[in-house]
């Protein structure tokens, strides 16, 4: 089932409009990369301690990465408006519920569950249609440019949530959270459109059609699943972006060791490296190709994570946004990888299906990284020398994946 009509523009101003609603809907389903924030307000009203303060997040995360599968799958069938429009709508419920309560399973169900489906909607929502409206030449920067939202979500959700907490206290700030998701998200949901026809593009570089190649003309997900190329990048998205996570969980603890009322500084420039990281190399991988971009940025992170323990604050502040923008990367990469060698037509399900890998590293990498701090006494180095070990083994596994330069 299509949502193009004949009549609908194909201006290269048309796809760009597409480019930029997906990229606002990134912006506000950003929140997620905000939970530490809510954390301290939850303990000191609440009462919560330990796990509890943690699982909403975990449950979050881990329903967001397998809610991609289902939605994008609907995005796939019933195109991106309608399934973009579900996820503000659940994502505002969830928000506007946990506002009502201080009841754990209410803020499982709320933030958990109903947020993190409304984030996975959103998202599988946001990079396809921006896709089809550029030639492949551009696949990468124009996948960077729209994932670049949720990176950077946090250089104006972070003081905006502490503004809130400040002035409204943390249910009143959850509910106008809620309501402006809602009319954020819903409102640019509505510019999110296909082009007429697959073989529309725009942009000078775009070529007249020719002979569809298998990619081209989508290949349906159980076919995916039957090859290695998939699963050498389901692991290597899994190693990559747990590793990363293990890391960005860690920065914020170590920067206030060195940096005391500064920490703050560090996150900020590491959400504005994620950001850049993404576009950065989307665009690099139009020109040297996906698989040779992803070693560069693997390698490019790990040597440094290394030896990142005990550095001093202004070094932090530049390891941060090496590590944001190693991060990101990732998150750019893996959809352009789903594009070229799986094609347009089953993406929304073909990209859930890969994005589980960040759900299951996102889940079990940051858990080992707090248990090798504990056991160190508090101290990062055991866990900085595990991701960056990490890193280059995920490097390694790129000589495994056949892919060549974008065409």
């Amino acid at each position: 089932m299509s949502n193009a009509c004949p009549q609908r523009p194909t201006s290269p101003k048309h796809g760009w409009i597409v480019v930029l609603a997906g990229t606002g809907i990134n912006l506000a389903l950003g929140v997620l990369y905000t939970w530490s924030l809510f954390k301290g307000a939850i303990e000191e009203k609440f009462g919560w301690k330990g796990d509890q303060l943690n699982d909403p997040y975990a449950l979050c995360c881990l329903v967001f990465a397998f809610t991609m599968i289902l939605a994008g799958r609907c995005q796939d069938r019933w195109g991106p408006r309608a399934t973009a429009t579900l996820g503000g709508l659940l994502v505002g419920t969830g928000m506007m519920l946990v506002s009502t309560t201080q009841s754990y399973p209410l803020w499982l169900l709320g933030f958990g569950i109903l947020v993190g489906a409304g984030i996975g909607f959103g998202y599988a929502s946001a990079t396809p249609p921006a896709l089809k409206w550029f030639p492949p030449s551009r696949t990468g920067l124009v996948a960077g440019v729209v994932v670049s939202g949720f990176g950077l979500a946090p250089v104006y959700l972070a003081p905006l949530s502490q503004y809130l907490l400040a002035h409204f206290g943390l249910q009143r700030a959850m509910l106008i959270l809620g309501v402006g998701f809602v009319v954020m998200v819903v409102g640019l949901a509505q510019l999110l459109r296909n082009p007429p026809s697959p073989a529309t593009v725009v942009g000078p570089d775009a070529t007249p059609p020719q002979a569809a190649s298998p990619a081209q003309q989508g290949i349906a997900p159980r076919e995916m699943l039957r090859q290695a190329q998939f699963w050498w990048l389901w692991l290597i998205y899994s190693i990559g972006a747990g590793a990363g996570l293990m890391v960005i969980g860690s920065v914020s603890g170590m920067a206030k060791k060195s940096m005391g009322d500064w920490a703050f500084l560090a996150v900020a420039v590491l959400a504005v490296g994620n950001a850049g990281g993404r576009i950065l190399a989307g665009g690099l991988s139009d020109r040297l190709g996906r698989k040779q971009t992803l070693l560069l940025m693997l390698m490019f992170a790990a040597i440094p994570i290394t030896g990142l323990s005990g550095v001093p604050g202004p070094l932090v502040v530049l390891l941060a946004a090496l590590i944001g923008a190693n991060y990101g990367a990732i998150l750019a990469l893996f959809p352009s990888f789903t594009k070229d060698l799986w094609g347009l037509k089953h993406f929304g399900m073909n990209y859930g299906l890969l994005f589980t890998a960040w759900g299951v590293g996102g889940l079990l990498l940051p858990r080992l990284q707090q248990t090798l701090t504990a056991y160190s006494g508090g101290s990062f180095t055991s866990s900085f020398v595990t991701a960056g070990l990490l890193l280059i083994v995920a490097a390694a596994l790129t000589l495994c994946v056949r892919t060549g330069r974008p065409t």
